[in-house]
């Protein structure tokens, strides 16, 4: 087994925040018995939705493509149990607040009967990488770390790339969320199996799987693992426990010492970064030809009687997480899906579980904030801010709308942390401030976009009319040479066949 590492590169800014991880830890994650009703959105990923490949009516089995991958960027969705599709119709989701999503609605029969797994498949390790690609794009297999970015696109994107490194993200900071924690130690045959799957994908002969400094048993279980793998491939490291050291461009700064650039991807610097999550999500398909029906969830806070962590299946309601947790306390308020700094607040818990879902985060108080003032330009909010921007200056330029700043200043690098909020001492939503002006740079910049569009349009047209134009002048000037040099029959012709022609008109 390959020694932790200790020794890494510092991450600029951050907090070291309460974890709040105890509670949900305490016991093995607990399989969550199969629900009445499954609500599956055909969007669970960034790009493309989905396409329904089911009608109302149909009787499906558990692991069937029920929508199939809308585009280039896409990815299937398999039903999570059998059943009868009973409705393909819009559905409260947890992408925004108060959001609906066009899902696909299936009573289970209880059965849960699957479908005929292929039989016959060949080793992963015989396979060349696009058929590796291929394979794991029809399991439906995104990001589980949050992003949800379909993987084998992510893979091929980085095939282009020369890589160096691949790393697993076990690195969980956000406080209350426990799930990678779990997963590691209980499916940690599963991490590492992924991790060879995607080394051998990638071409790669380093992969480094990191773990936070406060994750232990997780670090144990690994390394146990390791052991027996004997693969001298597979580097474990250890990184302080600091929010918000799992983020992808932290993490490689981190692990590397490698920077990635403005704008960039961690594969501008030779590195692929893939959650632990769905490494294990890679194992089970390519191996045991499971595709993505569940995924582990905490469900924690001071409002759920008995935070636990819960393997579910892909599209159980919220509602039902909680009551297999035990239900709410008397003193529940506020419903978060995800963690506390970049969770989405839902004012319903009938919404369904999706692959982004990796908390249920009942709190029974809405932290206490004090009344917005004026910025007293104190830094504070700088001297957290990770990716080393000015959040002051952003916060300046936003109220002036002024887009040319605030893209000078690195808006765009933002990753909505919500660090500078926590230390502002003038109580300024800086990251709510930070999304409303992401969002009307989009705007500003799709408006520029139809509006070049249109000038485009507009200059094509009146360059086919002058062509026209010029086309119709000689062809009238040919004619008028003609009539000249044409004798008295010859022009007594060519008024007759006008002529014809009027009257066939």
């Amino acid at each position: 087994m390959s020694a932790p590492t200790y020794d890494l590169g510092k991450l600029h800014g951050g907090m070291r925040l309460p974890a709040n991880k105890l509670a949900s830890t305490h016991d093995p994650i607990r399989k969550m018995p199969l629900p009445a009703q499954l609500i599956l959105p055909i969007a669970q990923h960034v790009g493309d939705p989905a396409l329904p490949i089911v009608a109302i009516g149909e009787q499906v089995l558990k692991g069937q493509l029920i929508a199939e991958p809308g585009g280039k960027l896409s990815a299937p969705v398999h039903a999570s149990s059998s059943g009868t599709i009973v409705a393909i119709e819009p559905w409260p989701v947890s992408r925004r607040y108060g959001d609906k999503a066009p899902c696909i609605v299936i009573d289970c029969d209880g059965e849960d009967r699957a479908i005929a797994s292929v039989t016959d498949q060949p080793a992963w390790e015989s396979l060349s990488a696009n058929e590796l690609l291929a394979r794991i794009l029809q399991g439906g297999i995104v990001g589980l770390g949050g992003a949800v970015f379909p993987t084998a696109q992510k893979l091929m994107q980085a095939l282009s790339c020369e890589l160096k490194y691949l790393i697993l993200n076990g690195v969980e900071c956000e406080p209350y969320i426990s799930c990678d924690d779990m997963l590691m130690r209980e499916y940690s045959a599963e991490v590492l199996g992924g991790a060879r799957i995607l080394m051998h994908a990638l071409g790669l002969d380093l992969c480094y799987v990191v773990v936070e400094s406060d994750k232990p048993q997780a670090l144990r279980r690994l390394g146990e693992q390791l052991a027996l793998l004997g693969d001298a491939r597979i580097v474990l490291k250890q990184v302080p426990t600091i929010y918000p050291s799992g983020g992808e461009d932290q993490l490689v700064q981190l692990v590397t010492n490698l920077e990635v650039p403005s704008g960039g991807l961690p594969t501008d610097v030779g590195c692929l970064v893939q959650n632990v999550g769905t490494a294990a999500a890679i194992y089970d398909w390519i191996v045991q030809g499971k595709p993505l029906l569940s995924r582990i969830t905490t469900v924690t806070g001071d409002g759920v009687v008995h935070p636990m962590n819960v393997e579910a299946r892909i599209g159980t309601l919220v509602a039902d997480i909680v009551r297999f947790a035990g239900g709410y306390t008397e003193h529940a308020r506020q419903l978060i899906i995800g963690g506390p700094m970049t969770g989405k607040a839902m004012s319903t818990d009938l919404v369904p579980l999706v692959k982004a879902s990796n908390c249920v985060l009942v709190l029974s108080a809405t932290p206490s904030i004090g009344a917005k003032s004026p910025c007293i330009r104190c830094g504070d909010c700088a001297a957290v801010c990770p990716v080393q921007l000015l959040p002051q200056q952003l916060y300046r330029y936003s109220c002036a709308d002024d887009e040319k700043k605030l893209r000078l200043h690195g808006l765009t690098d933002c990753i909505e942390c919500g660090c500078c909020d926590l230390v502002c001492p003038s109580h300024i939503p800086l990251t709510a401030e930070f999304r409303v002006a992401k969002a009307r740079i989009r705007e500003q910049a799709d408006e520029k976009a139809r509006a070049e569009r249109a000038r485009f349009r507009f200059e094509a047209r009146n360059q086919r009319m002058e062509t026209e134009q010029r086309a119709r002048e000689q062809q009238l000037a040919q004619q008028r040479d003609t009539a000249r040099q044409a004798g008295p029959a010859e022009i007594a012709a060519i008024l007759q066949r006008k002529q014809q022609q009027q009257d066939g008109d």
